[in-house]
Formats: C-alpha cells, sequence, structure tokens
C-alpha cells in the first residue's frame, strides 16, 4: 500500500479487525520511510463494475461517488452514517451479483432512489430532483404523490 505521506510503497500493517458488520477489514497501517500511520479498508469485490454514461462513455465504478451522491441527499438529515454504510454496500453488492460488467448510470439512479426511498422520504426527493433534473415545480409533486400513495397503500396494509 502506498504511504499518502511520502508515496513511498514500503508500509507494515500494525493492526487488523473487521467493522461491526464484518463486511470490510480495516487496517490500521505504518510508513516504513516516514513514519507516517493511517487507515485502510478492504472490502469484497465480486466483479470489475463499468458504468456506461448517458452520454455513451465508459468509466470505472466509484462506490465513493455512490457515498458522496448519498451524502449530499441526506446533509442534515436524521440518519446514522452506519445504515448508509450498510445501504452503500447492498447497493454495491446487488450490482455486482446482477451478472453484468457493465451497467448503465441510469440503473444505478434508479437502484440508489429505490433504496433511499426506504430510508428517508426527504433525502429521496433530493436525490430524485437531480437525477431526474426537475425543471418545475410540478415535478416535486409528482414524486411526493408517489410517496403518499405509497404510504396510503402502506397504512391500508396495516388496517386489514
Amino acid at each position: 500500500m502506498r504511504c499518502p505521506s511520502c508515496n513511498s510503497l514500503d508500509t507494515q500493517v500494525k493492526d487488523s479487525r473487521p467493522t461491526e458488520d464484518s463486511a470490510v477489514i480495516r487496517r490500521r497501517r505504518v510508513c516504513v520511510a516516514c513514519n507516517f500511520r493511517f487507515t485502510t479498508f478492504e472490502r469484497v469485490q465480486l466483479r470489475e463494475l463499468t458504468v456506461i454514461k448517458r452520454n455513451g462513455r465508459r468509466v470505472p465504478f466509484d462506490r465513493d461517488k455512490v457515498v458522496r451522491s448519498l451524502q449530499v441527499s441526506l446533509r442534515k438529515r436524521p440518519v446514522d452514517p452506519e445504515r448508509v454504510e450498510k445501504m452503500v454496500s447492498a447497493i454495491v453488492r446487488e450490482l455486482e451479483s446482477g451478472g453484468e460488467a457493465e451497467v448503465s448510470s441510469e440503473v444505478i439512479g434508479e437502484i440508489v432512489m429505490e433504496h433511499l426511498r426506504q430510508l428517508d422520504d426527504v433525502a429521496y426527493v433530493r436525490f430524485a430532483s437531480v437525477y431526474r433534473n426537475f425543471r418545475e415545480a410540478k415535478d416535486f409533486e409528482a414524486v411526493l404523490g408517489e410517496l403518499s400513495a405509497d404510504d396510503d397503500a402502506r397504512i391500508a396494509l396495516l388496517r386489514k
């Protein structure tokens, strides 16, 4: 692992431990050259994914980009960061186990919205407004109508 301070490749692992859900291994490392300490995280990757952008360009899938977009949608929302991390892991697992090495950005966006809808309605609307490129207030009204229809259906199921 390359040292983020001096770029030396000579680093040592000082401590390894799994995270709470055992999906990631956290490693404390030290650079032999400059003695800089840093942490890395190791995850299982089932397959190398390529994203097909709307303009046709192909880029490697970036888990951190999903995390960043979710953080923007969830800003100032009362959602535990651990739940967000589990959601991102579930999204990535779903994409990797989908059987395709190439996945469109539209598919990724829909999967993210599906998960966000279950996590937080406000974050869902925020993400949808950017992802679906809302231009007018009626675009928001349509999404809010979907949410209230879902709520009505859930209430009806509970009453049965």
